[in-house]
């Protein structure tokens, strides 16, 4: 299975966001830059978080986004299902896919137990828990953040 860098950013917003004081928010372009990803992309992935109910954001010169409750919770199996806009790993199992082998083929319901599986395996990864000291300090320090203690 293959993630999309939609989902990419999106997982690696959520880490930096949970290696920071829940209380503490931070602007989208300082998450762009803490990633590394053009922050038109992590803009759209904010907003998409958001709506999913997974961020908090607040408006104002002090403001930005913050994990919410849910996000805070959230696994990484959880997030992915959230976001995974594809209803097919492959066109056989789309309902107009054009396959001759089609009737009564085992391959497709294989591939969806497969992605469930692959989702299934992350459910116990909470992803506000990933995040370490040692791995978070230079992010924070490049960001202008102090980590926290």
């Amino acid at each position: 299975m293959r993630m999309t860098a939609f989902e990419d950013v999106s997982l690696r917003a959520l880490l930096l966001l949970g290696a920071l004081d829940h209380s503490q928010p931070l602007a989208t372009r300082a998450i762009a830059d803490g990633i590394g990803t053009p922050y038109n992309h992590v803009s759209k992935a904010v907003l998409r978080l958001r709506e999913l109910g997974f961020l908090e954001a607040t408006r104002g010169r002090s403001g930005g986004v913050r994990l919410s409750a849910a996000g805070r919770q959230a696994t990484v199996g959880g997030v992915l299902r959230a976001l995974d806009t594809r209803e097919d790993l492959v066109e056989c199992e789309s309902p107009s896919g054009h396959c001759p082998l089609n009737t009564e083929c085992g391959l497709r319901s294989a591939l969806r137990r497969a992605r469930e599986s692959f989702y299934t395996a992350l459910d116990d990864v909470v992803i506000s828990a990933l995040p370490h000291e040692r791995q978070m300090r230079p992010v924070l320090l490049q960001i202008g953040l102090r980590p926290p203690a």
